[in-house]
């Protein structure tokens, strides 16, 4: 089963979509299977990381700036250049283990859609799918 999720974005920033992940599932009705989240942009991404501690997002996001910075020598015409490295860095996609109908993610773990050219209107799906 296929769902869609629209994402308005505002700033530079990972968005937790752990939320609609479980209502993906559930919506399903499959108990054991897997669940992929995908990303359909080029200037943003999908990663699983920390969702206790709120500075855990301002550290990746320092990170990624440093490591991925804006450069005059860059030659793509929008001026976005960096922000298409951070999210080929970061992946497109992740994908969760579903059991007893919820994702199995560790205790601080969270989904997060990775904004890196703002402001958009965004969607990413999440395809759930049954073990056979």
């Amino acid at each position: 089963m296929l769902y869609e999720y629209p994402l308005a974005t505002q700033r530079e920033s990972f968005y937790n979509i752990t939320p609609q992940l479980r209502k993906a599932i559930s919506q399903s009705g499959i108990t054991s299977g897997i669940a992929v989240i995908y990303c359909p942009h080029t200037t943003a991404g999908i990663t699983i990381n920390e969702n206790a501690d709120p500075d855990v997002i301002p550290d990746l996001l320092l990170g990624l700036r440093e490591a991925f910075p804006d450069r005059p020598q860059f030659r793509h015409a929008e001026g976005n250049s960096a922000a298409h490295l951070k999210a080929s860095a970061m992946g497109s996609s992740a994908t969760v283990i579903i059991e007893g109908g919820k994702p199995l993610l560790g205790t601080w773990q969270g989904v997060y859609f990775c904004e890196f050219d703002p402001p958009r209107s965004r969607k990413f799906y999440v395809k759930v799918m049954r073990e056979t």
